[in-house]
């Protein structure tokens, strides 16, 4: 659905000439469609153990991962790098680029997660609502071409990476099920054009992809504040 809603839009802008930007409106539908299949993913696991989950409904649930949290975002990214500023073709080239990296990794670590032994604190890498939710944040805080398919690209990396992120478990799963609403609040505002809306916007991204670097970046200071192993004695 949120694929559909975005590419409404980018019809909308392709009738109207190419010069008019993307409707605030249908745009922001789109993201909060996509916030939506990401607080349901939190607890989908958790009910479909009480229920008592099948091997199907686990395949069917890696294949809606992909379509809402690699392939949406995906189009969210060639979308914006193809209607943004006079970019020429080498900029396209590098939104497509980004774009198919993310849905690569998406798959990649999905794959990688059906074939692992559960860990029942971690997820290796970042997981992917939360990989989709820091792309479609870099999109809409609306950055250079060049800096933005960066950006994305590391999102990419992250989520192939070794990375230990934690399970959103508990408290910490209502703690993330908050910053999705308050994602979804900020977005509300900036769709709406509301006073202090643009602020709330960049101000929730700027936090969500702090929350998303904040990990990778404590475990290298940890390593350098690690002291360095005793060399063995010789004998």
């Amino acid at each position: 659905m949120a694929v559909w809603q975005l590419a409404a839009a980018q019809t909308a802008y392709a009738a109207a000439g190419g010069h008019d930007p993307l409707e605030r409106g249908a745009v922001a539908a789109a993201v909060a469609l996509l916030l939506v299949a990401a607080g349901f993913d939190l607890f989908d696991g958790r009910v479909a153990r009480r229920l008592g989950g099948s091997g199907m409904g686990a395949e069917l649930d890696n294949l809606a991962d992909v379509i809402s949290f690699g392939f949406a975002p995906a189009f969210f990214v060639v979308a914006w790098g193809t209607l943004a500023g006079e970019g020429g073709p080498l900029q396209h080239t590098v939104a497509l680029a980004a774009a198919a990296a993310v849905l690569l990794a998406v798959v990649v670590r999905l794959a990688r997660f059906s074939c692992q032994a559960p860990d029942s604190s971690t997820f290796t890498g970042l997981p992917s609502p939360f990989g989709a939710m820091a792309v479609i944040t870099v999109v809409l805080l609306d950055p250079p071409v060049y800096v933005g398919a960066a950006a994305v690209a590391l999102v990419a990396w992250l989520m192939v990476s070794r990375v230990a992120y934690p399970k959103p478990r508990g408290r910490l799963a209502y703690a993330a099920l908050g910053c999705i609403v308050v994602g979804a609040g900020c977005l509300a505002a900036w769709a709406l054009d509301a006073p202090g809306g643009v602020v709330l916007l960049y101000s929730g991204g700027g936090l969500l992809l702090a929350l998303v670097l904040a990990v990778p970046v404590s475990l290298v200071a940890a390593r350098r504040n690690d002291p360095a192993p005793a060399p063995a004695d010789s004998v």
